[in-house]
């Protein structure tokens, strides 16, 4: 048989089971508009029945408050992270494109299709006036202002680049932030939850990092239970929880996390010819790495498709090169001059006017990589590299020997990035400049001046570094002969010949030596030539911006498009999330009343047993 008092421990499993729900409302309440917080919920159960020995054989003994637990859906947070991961790539995208078409939009004054037509207009004037100076000079200014768009451009996406560069190191810095803080939290959450009880509110922040942070990268989180191995049934409370990104990089690992870490290239190890110096490689190293000490656990793989988020998106900004990168196939090597000769079969890699190979980098000979300090093409289809012999870092001689004995190994400068970024504008407009110097040059170097003497060429490109034996510009025998191409033409040092922007008279104006100066048959094949010659994809010479300026406007439109796809499934899914996490504040209002029920009904059973006992104890004689 029970005790007497029975009834009043069963009232007051009442009472708290209600005081803890009042609790846990009262905390939603307040939480409502908490960022990240999920709605908290008391778990009660039956009390064990107490057995009697009675008819009735056992007597219920009230209720217990097993534990408070948050609701929340994992699949939803999956589902959220998985977006906005795309969410982050695209609204990087979307914003670096729309500078880029900003750079190459004509605002009718200073844009490309207006400077050309107006060397165009000039070029008529020479042709009616082909004998005097002063249209010449309008002419080769007006060409001058071209060059001097497209080293405006240059510096624009130099610029650009810069700006990628210092977002990807800064982004970098975020996550690092993010997995030092998640690293503290599990060891928080492990410390409270081997108690026996569950740190809700850690969690809360916990998952709002990886939130966060999946917007920076893609995440996949793990937690498990960690085993007693001495007794395995035993509950620890403790859990192992890693943060994997990437597609397989491990940046947490419970207590510890690794940091990803830029290290900017020398200027040496360019990869594309237009890249600025000390763009960042991403390493990955130990939390308690030291800035310098070159200890790292591993290559953080930059061509990675499973990268993800605003790094994914940074990333494929600034290297972008459309998968035109330097490969083919390893031939053979000299151990004497250290040169390795290499076969290609890719179009692009067989034009001159497209290739932007640096004059000196890193290339990779199978599973390794040297650096080499100079090239040459032969015209056809093999390229010879010169091997550095000398390693920079160590001062040792550089070991050759595994290429000795080993031919036809894939040979690669760079990766293949399948995306329209700032080295694809680039290479463009070096394609542009390269074929047109080119058509130009040809056309003028073979006519004649006003005064009967032989014409020069018009077009060149400034020396990055000038010397007192080499001149400031480079020679047309230089563009002509030098690898079969114009590949020293770049938009960064495109210019007139010096000579002849001060000197306008020794312009080709004639292509018949024995007329007057008036001819202007030389200034009439430059005219066709704008106007029927294809030199750029397929398009006239005028027609350069509008296939540059439509690669930008559809890569503008399509990150637009995906950013605005997915910001909208943000909130979509973010509002699924809300509305199984989330406080809803009727149904806590609804859950107020009802506990307050609750807690009444308890205190009325407590008040009606001391009643009770009042009445045994007190008035009951015998």
């Amino acid at each position: 048989m029970p005790s007497q008092f029975f009834g009043l421990n069963i009232a007051a499993s009442g009472l708290r089971a209600a005081n803890a729900a009042m609790n846990t409302t009262a905390n939603n309440i307040s939480n409502t508009n908490t960022d990240g917080y999920s709605r908290q919920k008391v778990e009660q159960e039956a009390a064990d029945a107490l057995r009697v020995f009675t008819t009735y054989g056992c007597a219920g003994a009230g209720v217990d408050t097993v534990a408070i637990e948050r609701i929340r859906d994992e699949f939803y947070d999956r589902r959220y992270r998985d977006n906005e991961k795309l969410y982050g790539e695209y609204s990087q995208k979307n914003y670096y494109q729309s500078l880029v078409e900003q750079y190459l939009d004509d605002n009718g004054e200073t844009g490309f299709s207006t400077l050309f037509s107006r060397m165009q207009a000039n070029l008529q004037s020479v042709m009616t006036a082909a004998g005097t100076t002063t249209t010449k000079a309008t002419y080769v200014a007006s060409m001058t202002a071209i060059t001097d768009y497209f080293n405006t451009m240059s510096i624009n996406l130099q610029n650009l680049q810069n700006d990628i560069n210092l977002e990807i190191r800064s982004t970098c810095d975020a996550i690092n932030s993010i997995a030092e803080e998640v690293a503290s939290l599990n060891e928080q959450i492990n410390i409270v939850e081997m108690t026996g009880t569950t740190a809700n509110d850690l969690r809360d922040t916990r998952d709002l990092l990886i939130d966060h942070l999946s917007e920076y990268i893609s995440v996949s989180v793990r937690e498990t239970d960690v085993i007693d191995e001495n007794d395995p049934e035993r509950d620890t409370g403790a859990t192992r929880y890693e943060i994997w990104v990437a597609g397989g990089q491990c940046l947490v690992d419970t207590y510890s996390y690794n940091k990803l870490v830029c290290v900017a290239r020398d200027e040496d190890e360019s990869i594309n010819q237009n890249d600025i110096t000390g763009l960042y490689n991403i390493k990955v190293a130990r939390s308690n790495y030291e800035e310098g000490s070159g200890k790292f656990i591993s290559n953080f793989d930059l061509d990675n498709a499973n990268i993800g988020g605003k790094l994914y998106g940074l990333l494929q900004m600034r290297d972008g090169n459309n998968q035109k990168f330097f490969n083919g196939t390893s031939g053979a090597w000299n151990p004497l001059t250290h040169t390795m000769t290499v076969s290609v079969s890719n179009d692009y890699l067989k034009d001159m006017a497209q290739c932007t190979l640096p004059a000196q980098g890193v290339i990779q000979i199978g599973a390794r990589s040297y650096e080499y300090t100079g090239w040459t093409y032969d015209g056809d289809s093999n390229y010879t590299f010169t091997l550095d012999d000398t390693d920079d870092e160590t001062g040792r001689a550089v070991d050759f020997s595994r290429l000795q004995s080993r031919t036809y190994d894939t040979v690669n400068i760079g990766k293949s990035i399948d995306y329209q970024g700032v080295p694809y504008y680039q290479a463009q407009m070096n394609e542009w400049i390269r074929n047109f110097a080119r058509e130009v040059n040809n056309i003028t170097t073979t006519g004649y001046t006003s005064t009967g003497e032989d014409g020069c060429y018009m077009l060149t490109g400034d020396r990055t570094v000038s010397s007192n034996t080499s001149p400031a510009q480079y020679t047309f025998e230089e563009l002509t002969t030098t690898n079969y191409g114009y590949y020293y033409l770049t938009a960064d040092n495109f210019a007139v010949y010096s000579a002849m922007e001060h000197n306008s008279n020794i312009l080709a104006t004639k292509s018949d030596i024995t007329e007057g100066d008036d001819e202007f048959g030389n200034m009439k094949k430059l005219g066709n030539m704008f106007n029927s010659k294809e030199i750029f994809r397929g398009a006239t010479s005028g027609e350069f911006l509008d296939k540059i300026l439509a690669d930008a406007s559809l890569n503008t439109s399509n990150a637009d498009t995906m950013e605005k796809t997915y910001s909208a499934l943000r909130n979509t899914i973010g509002n699924q999330r809300l509305s199984t996490s989330g406080v809803d504040e009727d149904e806590e209002a609804a859950n107020l009343v009802k506990f307050q029920n609750a807690y009444t009904l308890s205190s009325k059973v407590v008040q009606t047993l001391t009643e009770m006992y009042d009445q045994l104890i007190l008035n009951t004689g015998v």
